[in-house]
């Protein structure tokens, strides 16, 4: 039977790691960011029109104003569809990032199958303990730094919304691109946070388990060698 003190680290770390589960979920379908730009047509300077683009991973909507002659108002837009029709880095950067988070997924995913698991058991010197964990929360961690500093590559400097417009209008000239990262983004980095305090909990635990056991060696190892030998 477990004690109670391991069993609230385990039970604690399987609820941070689904908390994390539940904020990444959201934020993969929500806003990631938005964006406005000066439009005119390729055959002319006069930047008269403009472009308004909001969009997650996945979906977003895009209001044109004469860019470069024609305007939509709230038009769908499929971000992936988009990117692939121009191809280049844009749509790899963003494949990249999605696949990233994916995996972030399957990592807090094992983060609380283990953490369950060693709640009631204790497989220390397995995969399936606290090794296993700090592998699952460590690989959700390092993927979703990586999509993170990818996105914001993909957004700043690969011109992903200037693709996402260009690839509906082809013969457009863009200026004066603005871009504001919205919560979808912001949420990887609780998410984040929340996958490095369940690391620590585990630690935590592991480390106080083996001072004691440390401790209760002691007395026998410091013993005065007249007493050992009787």
């Amino acid at each position: 039977m477990p004690s109670v003190e391991k069993l609230l680290h385990f039970l604690s770390t399987s609820f941070i790691c689904a908390a994390g589960v539940v904020l990444l979920g959201y934020g993969m379908s929500t806003d990631w960011a938005k964006a406005e730009m000066a439009c005119a047509p390729i055959d002319s300077e006069q930047f008269n029109g403009s472009s308004h683009l909001k969009i997650g991973l996945f979906n977003g909507t895009e209001t044109k104003i004469s860019c470069p002659r024609i305007s939509k108002l709230g038009a769908k837009v499929p971000v992936f569809e988009r990117l692939g029709k121009l191809a280049g880095v844009p749509i790899i950067l963003h494949a990249l990032v999605v696949i990233m988070l994916g995996l972030a997924l399957l990592g807090s995913a094992g983060s609380i199958l283990v953490s369950l698991y060693n709640s009631f058991s204790n497989p220390y010197q397995t995969y399936m303990g606290p090794i296993g964990l700090y592998t699952c929360s460590g690989l959700s961690v390092c993927t979703a730094s990586l999509a993170l500093i990818l996105y914001v590559a993909n957004a700043y400097l690969g011109k992903m919304f200037e693709t996402l417009v260009k690839a509906d209008v082809a013969n457009v000239l863009l200026k004066d691109v603005k871009i504001s990262l919205q919560v979808g983004f912001f949420l990887l980095i609780p998410y984040i946070c929340l996958n490095m305090v369940a690391i620590l909990v585990v630690y935590l635990y592991v480390h106080a388990a083996y001072t004691r056991r440390k401790e209760q060696e002691k007395p026998t190892e410091d013993a005065p060698k007249e007493i050992m030998m009787y």
